[in-house]
């Protein structure tokens, strides 16, 4: 449809290949396949996510080249989700299904300009993904939006591109082959994505086209690969305090609660969640939870929405510090926002409260809180 070749303008990456998923279609194996990401990879800007998304024609294509009865796909995208949420939400949503033989990872449009934060996200997904399953392949995914439609390697794809070249990871930059398209006057980005992030019909289709061309390269008997990312988790990690061992876990982990009580998520809209919405809610100063986890570091996921407050929270005795995390999304449907406690060098038990203070930003309409999830790593 376009005149490009991807692999030829450096927008493709093959480094070690995909060998295991090509040893499993060889002997014609069942594969599992997983898309982990942010809206783009759900679905968002597609007519229909489970038609005429990237992600949607991708599995297509490999159900019609292999078999329908043979290829299993996991939709593990969350609008709004950066690599530090994909780390946290990798074991649930994906690793608790089983072993993997494919993880497509997609976070350079939602990470922000906090270098070592997206290195810990990346990271932590590769190696949490090698020590979980092993036999995983991993690609990653760079879609478009203004900020990486640049010449040279924009910022966020070239901290995902560390991860990749020093685990061998093979990556596919959507933003290039989009950014020469414009420079060679054969498309406009509007024309592709009418709010400049998430794709249309159009966009996604070029998106699932040059995917192929990947996978075809790749995934045939004449293939050349190498068999390194099995090997990840020999090399010592680019960031100590990396995610590997991220995890959600229930509320019910937590050992003292006060002023809190359990529900489901009665109010609408709910934006960026298709999974259980049931959660600790107060509206009620000084409520607190506390939980003990062993790690680097802990966190809690949240429902923020318009009448949310603000939380603040102590890590083992110390004094207390506040977290806001009201934007102007928040006035417009509920949706899950991670407050991650700093990172510790040191793995060790932390003892963590969260409470209530009575305070709420400016635009809030409340004092409400929603604990989802609570994280350690």
């Amino acid at each position: 449809m376009y005149n490009i070749n991807a692999s030829k303008n450096g927008a493709m990456k093959l480094r070690g290949g995909l060998p295991h998923m090509n040893d499993r279609l060889l002997r014609n194996d069942h594969i599992v396949v997983a898309f982990l990401g942010g809206s783009i990879t759900e679905g968002a800007g597609a007519s229909d996510l489970v038609v005429t998304s990237w992600r949607a024609l991708t599995e297509k294509y490999l159900k019609d080249r292999y078999s329908h009865e043979k290829v299993t796909c996991i939709n593990a995208g969350v609008g709004g989700t950066t690599s530090t949420f994909g780390a946290h939400r990798l074991h649930e949503h994906v690793l608790s299904k089983g072993e993997i033989d494919l993880l497509f990872v997609e976070f350079s449009v939602n990470d922000g300009e906090d270098r070592e934060e997206s290195i810990r996200g990346m990271e932590g997904i590769v190696r949490q993904c090698k020590r979980l399953s092993p036999r995983t392949d991993i690609c990653f995914i760079y879609t478009a939006a203004d900020k990486n439609l640049t010449e040279g390697t924009p910022f966020n794809i070239a901290v995902h591109e560390e991860v990749a070249a020093y685990y061998a990871i093979p990556s596919i930059s959507f933003a290039s082959i989009v950014y020469e398209l414009m420079n060679s006057k054969q498309v406009r980005w509007e024309d592709l994505a009418s709010d400049r992030v998430h794709p249309n019909d159009a966009g996604h289709a070029l998106y699932a086209e040059f995917l192929r061309e990947y996978l075809d390269a790749v995934l045939n008997p004449n293939a050349v690969t190498v068999h390194t990312q099995g090997n990840a988790l020999v090399l010592p990690p680019l960031n100590p305090q990396n995610y590997e061992y991220a995890e959600m876990l229930d509320v019910d982990r937590a050992d003292h609660l006060e002023g809190f009580v359990r529900q489901q998520l009665t109010s609408e809209p709910l934006m960026n969640w298709r999974y259980e919405t049931e959660h600790l809610f107060t509206d009620t100063y000084q409520a607190s939870l506390t939980f003990t986890v062993e790690g680097q570091g802990a966190g809690v996921l949240m429902l923020w929405g318009p009448d949310s407050g603000i939380i603040e929270y102590a890590v083992d005795g110390l004094p207390f510090e506040q977290v806001n995390l009201f934007d102007e999304w928040c006035l417009k449907a509920f949706r899950p926002i991670i407050a991650m406690l700093p990172v510790q060098d040191e793995r060790r038990s932390r003892r963590v409260t969260i409470r209530h203070t009575g305070l709420k930003d400016e635009r809030s309409l409340g004092t409400s809180l929603r604990i989802l999830r609570l994280l350690c790593n």
